[in-house]
């Protein structure tokens, strides 16, 4: 009589919540091939909606700015000391590490010099900048899954095994919003044209970007007298800074303020300006013209400048291989060069369909049912094959 397999066992680590999303639908579409694939290690609630059990709480690794993690840094290696330990007493046919390379790339190496396969789901900005990271990868990883296909090719250049799987994000996002129902739902009555401001998820972002966003606004409004604004802000206190810039503000422009609902506010908008991050993505694969704008602390600029090695520093830009948006970074986030790109793209509907039609393409690339295509490279290293 045969005797069934023995359940296939995979360590996995995730950090912040586009981690646990990313990890929880990967979890999902290898259990559909696998129902006794068995998931632990560091996991988000959805991770563990997925079948996921959890040996720490994910918000142990959500961590952000370099203060916060040097508070918190004995604490983060006392977890990776007893996740190594764990793994290693109980040997997983597969480790993988989702995002948070700082922290999994570590455990990934100790892992996999004990024998055991790893697997890095979501590549770190290596081909942007601290390139000599790509070492570590190499020396921690079987195979990287990558969400953009420049960075697979970067990898391949360097002689580390690595596929694109496409981007999860592409598989969600249709690109065909109704910008009249998004404006319903938003409760925003203005019929004319509507401009959305992004000025970042991060309470440093809103701090440097708000007053030269507001300032644009004002300089478009004293142009178009018809223009409207949205602003979605991703939490209370990035509201709160922005509130207190549009009050400091003697002739404020008509804005409106909701909390969250990001995607929403870019389906409803004629234009977009953002701050440089993933929400250039989303704005992409939603098809909404745009203008990206980015300021750093003076020391973390001038680091940037000699440590970065890219061409742009916006996806939409990086995506293309070519200057799709217009950019501007620093010293250049005024109010005149942010405002005169707004009024291009609210004016000119010839341009406007010009980027619908080449983020179309991008979106094409992209989406490539990731979660599923990450799946099958996952199965085929923990069942033994090689994957990658």
């Amino acid at each position: 009589m045969s005797q069934s397999p023995a359940p296939l066992r995979i360590g996995i680590v995730a950090g912040e919540a586009s981690g646990d999303q990313i990890a929880a639908g990967l979890i999902a579409a290898v259990r559909e091939q696998r129902p006794d694939a068995v998931f632990e290690g560091v996991a988000g609630p959805r991770m563990q909606e997925a079948g996921c059990s959890t040996l720490f709480p994910i918000e142990r690794l959500s961590v952000m700015g370099l203060t916060e993690v040097i508070r918190h840094l004995p604490g983060l290696l006392a977890m990776r000391r007893t996740l190594r330990r764990h793994f290693m007493a109980r040997p997983p046919h597969l480790f993988i590490g989702v995002d948070a390379p700082d922290f999994n790339l570590g455990l990934e190496r100790a892992l996999k010099q004990r024998g055991i396969r790893t697997l890095h789901y979501v590549s770190p900005s290596v081909w942007a900048w601290r390139r000599y990271r790509v070492r570590k990868v190499a020396a921690s990883v079987d195979c990287m899954l990558t969400l953009l296909p420049f960075e697979e090719r970067f990898y391949h250049e360097h002689q580390v095994p690595a596929h694109f799987v496409g981007h999860p994000l592409a598989d969600r996002l249709a690109g065909d919003g109704d910008p009249v129902l998004a404006r319903q739902q938003l409760g925003i009555p203005h019929g004319g044209p509507l401009v959305a401001l992004l000025p970042g998820s991060r309470v440093s972002e809103v701090e440097r970007l708000a007053q030269p966003f507001l300032e644009a606004a004002a300089w478009c409004r004293e142009r178009r007298s018809d223009l409207h604004f949205v602003v979605p802000l991703a939490s209370a206190d990035c509201r709160r800074v922005f509130e207190a810039a549009l009050g400091a503000m003697s002739r404020p422009p008509p804005v409106t303020l909701i909390s969250g609902q990001g995607q929403a506010a870019m389906v409803a908008a004629d234009a977009v300006l953002l701050a440089s991050g993933t929400a250039t993505l989303e704005c992409l694969l939603l098809r909404r013209p745009m203008v990206v704008a980015y300021r750093l602390s003076p020391l973390t600029y001038r680091l940037a400048r000699w440590l970065v090695r890219t061409p742009f520093f916006s996806l939409p830009n990086l995506l293309a291989g070519k200057p799709l948006v217009r950019e501007f970074l620093q010293q250049e986030v005024t109010a005149e060069n942010l405002g005169r790109e707004l009024l291009e793209l609210v004016g000119n509907p010839q341009h406007a369909a010009a980027l619908e039609r080449e983020f179309a393409a991008i979106h094409h690339e992209l989406r490539r049912d990731a979660s599923h295509g990450a799946a099958r490279i996952v199965l085929q290293l923990a069942e033994g094959g090689h994957g990658c």
